[in-house]
């Protein structure tokens, strides 16, 4: 599969069906309250910054766990498949993935993923003056 976001036409279920159905968000609430009992603080994975669950977004770092039976969403996603981003990173994040055609030629979307994030971290802490 592309390591780009969802095709055209599935990409627009995915993102006004999906993301905005009920098992999306019981998926969302599962994934914060996992990462809670782990005693880890919760952070933008891009910025590092500390982030509550409403200010925060879930990046898919493979859709696999993601599909449709008889017309209802399935959220079979892994834990470790979603990450905490503030939404402008998240934004970013898929600026990287979507446009960089040498980050994302020949790669599948996690290993994309994981180096445009990568990226973006050291970009941003470095601004900060963290890193």
């Amino acid at each position: 599969m592309s390591n780009t976001r969802r095709p055209a036409v599935t990409g627009r279920q995915y993102r006004t069906g999906y993301l905005k159905s009920p098992m999306w968000f019981a998926r969302r609430d599962r994934w914060f309250r996992t990462h809670s009992r782990t005693g880890i603080p919760l952070t933008c994975q891009a910025c590092g910054h500390a982030g509550i669950p409403a200010e925060l977004e879930l990046h898919h770092a493979d859709y696999h766990g993601v599909y449709r039976v008889a017309g209802q969403w399935k959220a079979r996603e892994r834990h470790l498949d979603l990450v905490p981003l503030h939404p402008r990173c998240h934004e970013l994040l898929h600026r990287l993935i979507d446009r960089d055609a040498v980050l994302s030629r020949g790669r599948d979307r996690r290993t994309a993923s994981a180096l445009a994030l990568a990226r973006l971290r050291a970009k941003l802490t470095r601004s900060d003056g963290a890193g």
